[in-house]
């Protein structure tokens, strides 16, 4: 049986009278620059929130907490909240939305300076947020990278950017691969621009990371990371185009490379899998005779 639920907020910021009214109280307003849009849909909260899979014995990080509709939501589910929130103008309005929750923390800072091991050391932990657009890649990359990573993250992001993360060979990108290195992300559903206030131009989606041991490590990843950052500059180029100029080596080390990749030459960028990009990265083509 689940855990009973804590005490709802003081005021409903699905509804978007009161999220106006909250904006006029506090003097707010969902700014451009921090692709600010504020979640006024409930189903799609209450189903972002129960991706998560909460109990009372979870520790929960956010980033981009704004006025806290999410953060609430997950104080009310799990045993302790970690919002982090860089903008001050917004964080009155958070502490009034999370003031009956003894479990929530706020943070006042940039998330890049947040460090997991400091802040809940090495006790388990997952991310959820609804990101602003501007820092969805920011984001991945230092909770995917850093000591501690999260055992989860659930996130709401542009539909695109969803795409892109869960994408198969034939669609794969730099941010797919650099991704599902450490993750394997499922697209929950899709969130219409209307989910928001205001609205963006876009759809979003939320999206789910289940975190899994780095698939490699050390030298390996650096390479890999490095020839398909190479490699997706050029994308619509074949491979034995791309490598002889970008990884500086002759076309015989691109052929005896490939050749041992089980890769054929004429392939894009794109059409490799997750293994495929490993197997290239465990050989150093510069050590190939030219």
């Amino acid at each position: 049986m689940d855990a009973p639920l804590g005490p709802p907020p003081p005021y409903d910021l699905t509804n978007p009278q009161t999220v106006r009214a909250v904006e006029a109280e506090h003097r707010l307003r969902a700014r451009k620059q921090f692709s600010q849009h504020w979640l006024v849909d409930r189903d799609r909260l209450e189903l972002l929130v129960a991706e998560a899979q909460l109990s009372r014995a979870s520790t929960v990080v956010e980033v981009g907490a704004g006025m806290g509709v999410l953060t609430a939501e997950l104080a009310r589910r799990a045993g302790r909240v970690i919002a982090v929130e860089l903008e001050r103008a917004v964080i009155p309005a958070l502490r009034r939305t999370v003031r009956r929750y003894e479990n929530v923390e706020i943070l006042e800072m940039d998330l890049l300076k947040f460090d997991p091991t400091e802040q809940v050391g090495t006790t388990p932990y997952q991310l959820v947020a609804n990101l602003p657009y501007a820092i969805t890649g920011l984001t991945l990359r230092h909770f995917l990278e850093v000591a501690h990573p999260p055992t989860r993250m659930v996130l709401m992001v542009q539909w695109e950017v969803a795409e892109r993360l869960a994408a198969s060979p034939g669609e794969m990108s730099l941010l797919s691969v650099s991704t599902q290195l450490y993750a394997t992300p499922q697209i929950v559903t899709k969130v219409p621009a209307n989910s928001f206030l205001p609205p963006p131009e876009v759809d979003s989606a939320i999206i789910r990371l289940d975190i899994h041991p780095p698939l490699v490590t050390g030298e390996v990843r650096d390479r890999l990371l490095t020839i398909a950052k190479i490699a997706f500059s050029q994308r619509r180029k074949q491979l034995h185009n791309i490598f002889p100029m970008g990884m500086h080596i002759s076309t015989n080390q691109t052929r005896l490379w490939l050749s041992g990749a089980d890769i054929a030459p004429d392939r894009r960028p794109q059409t490799l899998s997750l293994a495929e990009w490993i197997r290239l990265a465990e050989v150093d083509p510069h050590d190939l005779p030219a």
